[in-house]
């Protein structure tokens, strides 16, 4: 099988049984269980929700996205091979590592396949809640432009381009467009501060007031579990991309959990300890040394830095085939950094369409 035969660049098309619209983001497709077969895994399976609660089937692609666009490549790569496998392999690593240390529980149910997870309905906490070691990306060109202050906090003067911070920032940003929160433009993805969450708990969907700090201790706990274990590999955790949600376990207790990804090249930047030690060189091993090679390839990189140009830069993805070299430099990325943090070889497979259907129907009875 060719290359571009081993990508799952289309994952919205599989024929498991469902009575909503299949959901289909940036990576990743939802499809919601029918309450017959939810209710039906939940009593099997043994899952720890009330038996009411409304199950998914997550699958990932292959696909790749950067500046919020979905790029491609020559030959008709619509992805980046092993890419989806890589993503899930290291949030499952870092998910059961959160369980272990009891910090807290993710959606995540079961995970039948590398390409697959079972999850359960979560009600999302609408802040992306953005951790920082170090200033850099677009935390540093703000920065190198004049501005010090970031969602509250105040920088100090004098700091350099990826220079370790005294302490991890916590800068969230919307997610979704809230409406009528003062001081908060209604815009998706907007930095706020700690206080524009605490003056308005409930637009930002916390129950509680209290759960600010902890949804702040959890940040914290599972940036430096994730940081710790990295640099045992040698490996730098310079920032992430949290989610959280909120659900209700068999006893009826409602409770804050991680949801979407963690610690992933995709929603982290990571960088090799040695060549940063030694050389004070920044080697990407995250999906930013894909980014930085989209600044450089095109002419006029302010198409994928200014959000005012939105329709040129989807344009220009959709209207150029990325050189084949270019993805597999990203695929060698996420296979190196998913084997090092596994320590488990990931197999490519020849056909992973064929081998979620097949699972999907015969253990799981969800595909008729």
């Amino acid at each position: 099988m060719s290359l571009a035969g081993k990508v799952l660049a289309v994952n919205n098309d599989l024929p498991i049984r469902t009575d909503q619209p299949v959901h289909s983001g940036k990576v990743r497709s939802v499809y919601w269980l029918t309450k017959e077969d939810s209710a039906r895994l939940i009593k099997e399976r043994g899952y720890d929700v009330v038996a009411d609660a409304p199950l998914a089937i997550m699958v990932i692609s292959d696909r790749i996205s950067a500046f919020d666009a979905i790029w491609h490549g020559e030959g008709g790569m619509h992805g980046v091979p092993g890419k989806g496998a890589a993503l899930n392999a290291i949030s499952n690593h870092w998910f059961k590592l959160f369980r272990e240390n009891g910090l807290a529980d993710s959606h995540i149910l079961e995970i039948p396949h590398p390409f697959v997870w079972i999850v359960q309905k979560a009600k999302p906490v609408k802040i992306e809640a953005i951790a920082r070691q170090y200033i850099t990306g677009s935390m540093w060109r703000a920065y190198d432009k004049g501005e010090r202050e970031f969602c509250g906090i105040r920088l100090p003067e004098g700091l350099e381009k990826d220079q370790k911070l005294d302490e991890l920032l916590i800068t969230p940003s919307t997610k979704g467009i809230l409406k009528g929160i003062p001081g908060v433009p209604e815009a998706d993805d907007v930095n706020v501060t700690r206080k524009n969450i605490e003056d308005n708990y409930e637009s930002f969907a916390f129950r509680r007031k209290d759960d600010i700090d902890l949804y702040e201790k959890l940040l914290k706990e599972g940036f430096e579990l994730i940081s710790n274990e990295l640099a045992k590999l040698d490996q730098m955790f310079v920032d992430t991309k949290f989610e959280f949600g909120y659900v209700t376990d068999k006893a009826g207790n409602e409770k804050l959990i991680y949801m979407d990804e963690v610690g992933t090249p995709d929603s982290s930047r990571i960088w090799d300890g040695q060549a940063f030690r030694e050389e004070g060189k920044i080697v990407e091993k995250s999906k930013e040394g894909f980014r930085q090679f989209l600044l450089n390839h095109f002419e006029d990189p302010d198409i994928l830095l200014n959000k005012d140009r939105m329709d040129e830069r989807q344009a220009l993805a959709r209207d150029n085939e990325l050189p084949t070299e270019a993805l597999m430099n990203l695929s060698r990325t996420y296979l190196d950094i998913a084997e090092k943090v596994t320590g488990v070889k990931i197999e490519l497979s020849d056909n992973p369409k064929a081998e979620i259907i097949k699972i999907l129907k015969d253990e799981f009875k969800l595909v008729d």
